[in-house]
């Protein structure tokens, strides 16, 4: 019931509320992105949504383009900025992603929207998160963010979509909340944002 004919509705007015209420702040951190990172404002990137069909998704970005003597892009951690590091542990480079949510494209919970090459790398079992909308934040993201293992997180992803609720979603709603003003579990312990998932090592070995 939830699933088939709250969920959606809800997404809608939230994100356009949210996106009304927070235009100043939206409007003044895209002046800020232009002015210290560059042109363009908004990184695009595509990823699989619902049922693994690809969409294009907006954040603000939060690097430089610098590249080193041969044209090539620097490593993250030297083209993070202060102010790059600020907007993501703060998530307010995630504002745009709300106008996905507007579209339809995007949830405000679900299971984070991740890379089109990861595809290829899921189990079965991991490729059910891409049974529910992704998500602006979603259970992985208030149980560790990128501080968890990848097995982990994609664990949670699919235990929310066997368990997604109406209180459920609320409760993820506040943890958010509360976890974005502390700050906690933004970068993994060895990169500046976090490892890419390079699929499953326990059935690598065993194949």
């Amino acid at each position: 019931m939830y699933k088939r004919f709250v969920k959606r509705p809800m997404d809608f007015m939230l994100s356009l509320i949210a996106i009304i209420a927070l235009s100043p702040i939206i409007l003044l951190l895209a002046i800020l992105v232009r002015t210290r990172l560059g042109s363009p404002i908004l990184f695009k990137q595509k990823r699989p949504g619902l049922n693994e069909k690809i969409f294009m998704m907006y954040k603000f970005r939060t690097m430089t383009n610098e590249k080193d003597d041969s044209g090539v892009l620097l490593p993250d951690s030297l083209r993070l900025t202060k102010f790059g590091k600020f907007l993501r542990s703060t998530s307010l480079d995630e504002l745009p992603e709300l106008f996905n949510i507007l579209k339809g494209e995007m949830s405000i919970i679900g299971p984070r929207p991740l890379l089109i090459q990861y595809l290829t790398l899921y189990n079965d079992h991991q490729k059910r998160r891409h049974e529910v909308r992704p998500g602006l934040s979603g259970l992985a993201q208030v149980s560790g963010r990128n501080t968890i293992s990848w097995e982990d997180k994609f664990n949670l992803d699919v235990k929310y979509v066997d368990n997604m609720s109406f209180i459920g979603d609320w409760e993820i709603i506040l943890l958010t909340i509360k976890k974005t003003f502390v700050r906690e579990g933004v970068n993994s312990k060895n990169a500046a944002t976090i490892e890419p998932f390079k699929g499953n090592e326990k059935e690598q070995i065993g194949s």
